[in-house]
């Protein structure tokens, strides 16, 4: 992923506090010799204060051989997306029409050893933890081995922690254009009002003038 320093990330809060609001990414684990690489859609916990994300696969996975042969893996979290039509993007002294279209997003990517996770005891902690981030209110029973209503599903899953070894962020919003076109965009995407359009102007609106 490219990241030019108007769209590197202000800080680490910054791509953290994103992060802790968009919990669902794909997982990409490198395929074994002559296969292309497994790219897995998942929910994760991610601790900040570990330095890990936390999930878990159904056993039968086809994934597991590959990430056994080798652990490094990148999670991938992308949202806040938009499409920019060229006009928006025109500079003052050039037709609208001869703007350059472009996209807006938010993306991190989170570089991991993965570990997988088979002991009981430490798949029901592992879910419990899960449990603490999605559902902070409760409403649902905690798993323990060999404990209804969840210990006897332990054996059908696999956890896994993922250490980030690395991070990668990005927030492209306009951060290179002049002042004038990056109301413009903010305006037009204020006035659009489509799915994401909110967030994106958020962005582009909280990063005014850095």
């Amino acid at each position: 992923m490219l990241i030019h320093p108007w769209d590197a990330p202000l800080d680490d809060t910054e791509w953290q506090t994103w992060l802790a609001a968009h919990d669902f990414g794909q997982l990409a684990v490198n395929g074994l010799p002559g296969e292309p690489p497994f790219v897995q859609p998942l929910h994760f916990a991610y601790d900040a204060d570990r330095g890990e994300a936390v999930t878990h696969l159904a056993r039968p996975n086809p994934l597991w051989p590959a990430l056994e042969a080798d652990p490094r893996v990148l999670l991938s979290v992308v949202d806040d997306y938009v499409y920019v039509p060229g006009p928006w993007q025109a500079a003052p002294t050039c037709p609208s029409e001869n703007g350059v279209p472009t996209s807006f997003y938010a993306a991190v990517q989170l570089r991991c050893t993965a570990h997988v996770v088979d002991d009981p005891a430490e798949k029901a902690d592992l879910l419990n933890r899960q449990l603490g981030h999605f559902q902070p209110d409760g409403g649902s029973s905690r798993a323990a081995p060999g404990e209804a209503p969840y210990g006897r599903l332990l054996s059908g899953i696999r956890g896994l922690r993922l250490e980030v070894t690395e991070v990668r962020a990005k927030f492209k919003y306009a951060g290179k254009k002049p002042e004038e076109i990056r109301n413009r965009i903010g305006a037009q995407l204020a006035r659009r009002d489509g799915p994401g359009d909110r967030a994106a102007r958020d962005h582009l609106v909280r990063r005014q003038g850095t």
